[in-house]
């Protein structure tokens, strides 16, 4: 089967076509890695993943968004160090995903005030946050292009830069975000600049030996959001820089979170978890009633995106030269994968199925119909804002209790994702 053939992402061969995808893991402490950590993605490497992706690693402090989260910091080199060499050690490539939450963060973990494009308040944090000054736009171009050096230092094989899902840089490139009107606002050319800078700091800095992907966003999904006909000329943009890869995302973890997961939150699971002394502005939101409405549920489809990743793969075929379109979203099953290749893309990433069942790809190579079982309730996204991503089955087979009423939210969200993908 092609899907477990090598594939050859600029600098590396992956010993076949699955990614475990950058989904934030909430495995970190104090900003650094954990024996958690390591052991999740050394567990994805041995179930058989051609290349695993540490989620979100800020390239400064200042773009910090929780605790879990990892920071570019020489507190890490080691850890990270070790990471990689065991991911190795089971015949994995590993990648690390770079970025910079903008707006998306809160003082007690960024230790500044939040910043973003333009000044203004995030709802969704809540916070105040102020507009960068360009000197320091400079500043956090340098840091991209540092963080890839440090990232080669400790062993990583590739670099994903996160310019989607309403992180800094694309709040530079969305007009719901940006309101500048110097060089880095305005015109589409002004808006993607900081995206342009960056990405060629971090083409000067991976040289020859360093894969270099971009997830981006194929469209916003959300009030003034970037729409896919601005999703495609952000992509062309991208695509200028020669990357090895382009993952094809979507939504905004501000606006439209559940555009990028698939389904519904659960929000008595969200609530249940989150400490009273640091979120109680949402904890008292939720439970009076407002999760619905501010976190909208999306009806959950296997491979949600390939209808928007085919409009992609039409229209930048003539121009993609050597870079790849690397799909995400929604893959549960074998027949799902075969059907990525049937498609023609070379490579995908998956994470969902990953939580749940670490051997997935085992799995698939032994029947290829396997289908993971993973209901799509969301209890491992849930979980993660406060503790770490846990699929449900998993936390009870450790022994961990969940709450009856958490239990009989998983049933119900199950039963309604079941009943939307038998609809289609």
């Amino acid at each position: 089967m092609k899907l477990f053939t090598p594939y050859q992402l600029g600098p590396i061969t992956l010993r076949n076509r699955i990614i475990r995808s950058a989904a934030f893991e909430n495995m970190g402490k104090d900003n650094k890695v954990t024996q958690q950590l390591e052991d999740y993605h050394v567990s994805v490497a041995r179930g058989g993943v051609g290349m695993t992706t540490i989620a979100y690693c800020a390239v400064s402090q200042s773009g910090v968004s929780f605790n879990g989260q990892l920071v570019i910091s020489e507190k890490s080199r080691e850890s990270l160090k070790k990471l990689t060499d065991a991911v190795h050690a089971e015949g994995a490539k590993a990648s690390i995903q770079l970025g910079h939450c903008g707006n998306m963060t809160h003082f007690y973990t960024c230790h500044c005030m939040p910043v973003s494009a333009s000044t203004g308040f995030n709802l969704y944090s809540p916070t105040l946050h102020r507009r960068l000054k360009v000197n320091e736009i400079k500043t956090l171009v340098k840091n991209f292009g540092e963080a890839v050096d440090f990232c080669r230092e400790c062993g990583f094989d590739c670099v994903e830069i996160h310019a989607g899902h309403a992180y800094l840089i694309s709040q530079f490139i969305s007009k719901r975000t940006n309101h500048r009107h110097d060089e880095y606002g305005g015109s589409f050319e002004n808006r993607v600049r900081f995206m342009n800078e960056v990405l060629d700091e971090v083409m000067l800095h991976a040289g020859n030996d360093m894969a270099v992907v971009v997830k981006t966003n194929m469209w916003d999904d959300c009030w003034r959001g970037t729409t896919i006909e601005e999703g495609l000329e952000v992509a062309r943009e991208i695509l200028k820089h020669k990357v090895h890869g382009i993952v094809l995302s979507g939504g905004t973890v501000s606006a439209s979170p559940m555009t990028i997961l698939g389904g519904a939150m659960p929000i008595k699971t969200l609530s249940h978890y989150m400490p009273m002394k640091t979120f109680w502005w949402l904890k008292g939101a939720l439970r009076l009633g407002a999760g619905k409405m501010m976190i909208p549920t999306v009806p959950f489809k296997e491979l949600y995106f390939m209808e928007q990743a085919k409009i992609f793969q039409r229209e930048l075929k003539n121009e993609l030269g050597n870079t790849t379109l690397i799909y995400v979203g929604g893959v549960q099953s074998g027949d799902n994968c075969q059907r990525i290749m049937d498609e023609g893309f070379e490579l995908f990433q998956v994470a969902h199925v990953l939580i749940k069942d670490p051997d997935f790809v085992k799995h698939i190579q032994e029947n290829a119909h396997y289908h993971a079982g993973c209901g799509r309730s969301n209890y491992c996204v849930g979980r993660m804002y406060t503790l770490d991503m846990k699929c449900h089955e998993c936390v009870l087979r450790d022994g961990e209790k969940i709450p009856n009423s958490l239990q009989k939210e998983i049933a119900e969200l199950e039963a309604n994702a079941r009943k939307s993908v038998e609809s289609e």
